[in-house]
């Protein structure tokens, strides 16, 4: 997800992990994918850490589970959770269900492909100076260029009304300014690029930027666009991308990811569930879970593995592997490849300095490509940037993502639990 340091996308290239860029079993051209956002700094400005002070929370019947799979995604890329999601022109009943939405708790707020959405809805432009808003998307593999339209937003019984999204790839823009453009990695406007219809941000933030762009004009985040170009603008928090689930008008403090373990060699497909709310419902109780209370300005966390401390580290469900630095384990090309299966533990700890003990497998990433399965929960790459636990650290496992400044029974987020 992003924030005034960026989405943070980790190394999380989007490439299909079939084997790599273009298919070929775990060749050194393969790379990790995922949305590969950071955690956005939508906190207040200031703010150092979450409250732990429980609170009380409103309680909710609306329908909140959502269903989700990994399966055989676009460019046949591997552990990609995906859902459907249904857009509305704001206030009518003209909308569309898209498929292919990949869900991602390491960003924040709703991006769509325009080719996606069919030309029967059309969704509002906003505003931003004389022209319009359009938003810059910096990923670890390339940047996602389009406008901000206004939507309805649903997802199981719930739905977030009148928000901001992203349309990418939008023809009714300008191209991409020089300095979009050149942040670095492709362009990330097509399903060939992007390996889903879009992404599903559902992370710890409301808003995918904050504080920072609402008081400036930071370069490769917001711009006002007019016929003949963009420039970049500061954007009021109404108006940034929104995480969805902020805005549903109950169970809108976090989401939970319940998915089934997966066996050593892994699963064809699995089948899960994404469940909005935290405490709202008897479906999202917080009991005997383990809270690691994230960064307020930045969403990190700390992990030790390996005598390593890794000070960006996060939960990302957009990223198809864990992905970390080690001498320990050899690797081909992007993945780590160990002759037979490894054991590892690591202590994740948050900002209030309590731990939490995990333990992770890392097969021969050869060994799972060469498979016809989806779904790993011990594929690795390399990375010099943090500890990303990504979705293979999800399997077997309820996650919980708490959305900042929101009470939850375990007190105000940002936090991860599991």
């Amino acid at each position: 997800m992003k924030s005034a340091l960026r989405f943070h996308a980790l190394l999380l290239i989007v490439c299909a992990a079939l084997g790599g860029c273009g298919g070929g079993g775990g060749s050194s051209s393969s790379g990790p994918s995922g949305s590969g956002s950071t955690p956005s700094a939508s906190a207040p400005t200031g703010s150092t850490g979450a409250s732990n002070t429980s609170a009380n929370v409103p309680q909710s019947t609306t329908p909140n589970v959502q269903p989700v799979t990994v399966g055989v995604a676009p460019g046949n890329t591997r552990n990609m959770l995906m859902t459907s999601v249904t857009v509305c022109q704001a206030g009518t009943g003209n909308c569309a269900t898209i498929d292919d939405i990949q869900v991602d708790t390491g960003s924040n707020g709703l991006r769509i492909l325009a080719s996606a959405l069919p030309t029967t809805l059309s969704l509002p432009t906003i505003a931003a100076g004389s022209g319009v808003s359009a938003e810059c998307a910096v990923f670890g593999s390339g940047y996602a260029w389009g406008s901000i339209r206004t939507a309805d937003v649903r997802m199981a019984g719930q739905q977030a009304s009148s928000i901001p999204i992203q349309l990418i790839a939008d023809s009714a823009l300008p191209g991409a300014p020089a300095d979009c453009a050149n942040s670095g990695g492709a362009s990330l406007l097509a399903v060939a690029s992007l390996h889903a219809n879009g992404i599903l941000g559902v992370g710890l933030f409301p808003v995918d930027c904050g504080n920072g762009c609402a008081n400036s004009a930071l370069p490769r985040w917001y711009y006002s666009c007019t016929t003949s170009g963009c420039s970049a603008t500061a954007q009021p928090l109404a108006q940034q991308v929104t995480n969805p689930v902020s805005s549903f008008p109950l169970d809108n403090n976090g989401v939970v990811i319940d998915l089934p373990a997966v066996a050593d060699a892994g699963a064809a497909r699995v089948s899960g569930s994404l469940i909005f709310g935290i405490g709202t419902q008897s479906n999202n109780t917080l009991t005997s879970t383990n809270v690691v209370r994230a960064n307020s300005a930045t969403g990190y966390v700390t992990t030790n593995s390996g005598g390593l401390t890794y000070a960006v580290s996060y939960l990302d469900s957009g990223s198809n592997g864990l992905f970390f630095h080690s001498t320990q384990f050899p690797l081909c090309g992007f993945w780590y490849c160990p002759t037979s299966t490894l054991s590892a533990n690591a202590s994740i700890t948050g900002i209030d300095g309590v731990s939490r003990t995990v333990s992770f497998d890392i097969a021969n990433s050869n060994t799972l490509f060469a498979s016809p399965n989806n779904a790993f929960d011990n594929l690795a790459g390399n990375s010099s940037l943090g500890f990303g636990w990504g979705l293979p650290f999800f399997y077997g496992k309820r996650i919980y993502t708490a959305i900042a400044t929101r009470n939850t029974s375990a007190g105000q987020g940002p936090y991860y639990a599991f």
